[in-house]
């Protein structure tokens, strides 16, 4: 069965075209796709699946940079000489389109118009990082949490909800504390009725105090 790549700002002409020039492998959940530090070898589109953008230091200690799902794709920073300058785990089985560089630069020359998208991306990156950088220097850690949690929420059905899996672990990997001052955290929420925890999703029922 043909694999079929969904991109923002690509039309379905133009992903088969990238399709074509790419190899496409899965990768089973936990697997570490690249590490930080290894040498560039391409950029990656995610077909299928998620995967977790993280940081760590030689103990182990993480910190999450982003998620990406179907439609994203990581990697392009080596168009700059470098090494990754981050690692990319599979949150879930994911199938992913590869594309060497020599390729992506020839699709982008190809395909101007993708490339303001490309722009665009890391110009959301950059403001991103200014924030978390932000957020870690003048918030507490119930602040970078409430932070994330509103950063994370989208509408629906006129409920203020994160769906995407997130775990106290992963919670506490992005804004830099322990899982069990996130646990706590939450747990006084949910009392306050402020979160509703599923399994599935969260909801933020009111709006959360501004401070703990």
């Amino acid at each position: 069965m043909k694999s079929s790549l969904v991109v923002p700002d690509l039309s379905a002409k133009d992903a088969d075209d990238l399709l074509e020039r790419a190899v496409v492998r899965t990768f089973p959940r936990n697997t570490i796709i690249i590490n930080e530090g290894d040498a560039p070898n391409g950029v990656y589109f995610i077909i299928s699946g998620t995967v977790r953008i993280f940081l760590a230091d030689e103990e182990g200690n993480q910190i999450v940079i982003s998620t990406m799902g179907a439609g994203d794709y990581f990697g392009e920073m080596a168009l700059e000489p470098g090494s990754r300058s981050a690692s990319v785990m599979a949150m879930e089985p994911v199938k992913l389109a590869i594309i060497t560089l020599e390729d992506f630069r020839s699709f982008l020359r190809s395909h101007p118009d993708f490339i303001f998208s490309l722009l665009g991306k890391l110009i959301r990156r950059t403001r991103a990082l200014n924030r978390n950088i932000k957020s870690l220097a003048l918030l507490d850690v119930y602040g970078r949490l409430v932070q994330l949690l509103n950063d994370l929420a989208e509408t629906v059905d006129g409920e203020r909800m994160i769906l995407a899996p997130l775990t106290q672990q992963e919670i506490a990997s992005r804004i830099g504390c322990s899982r069990e001052m996130v646990s706590k955290i939450m747990k006084d929420l949910v009392a306050g009725e402020y979160l509703d925890i599923s399994r599935k999703r969260i909801v933020i029922k009111r709006r959360l105090p501004t401070s703990w």
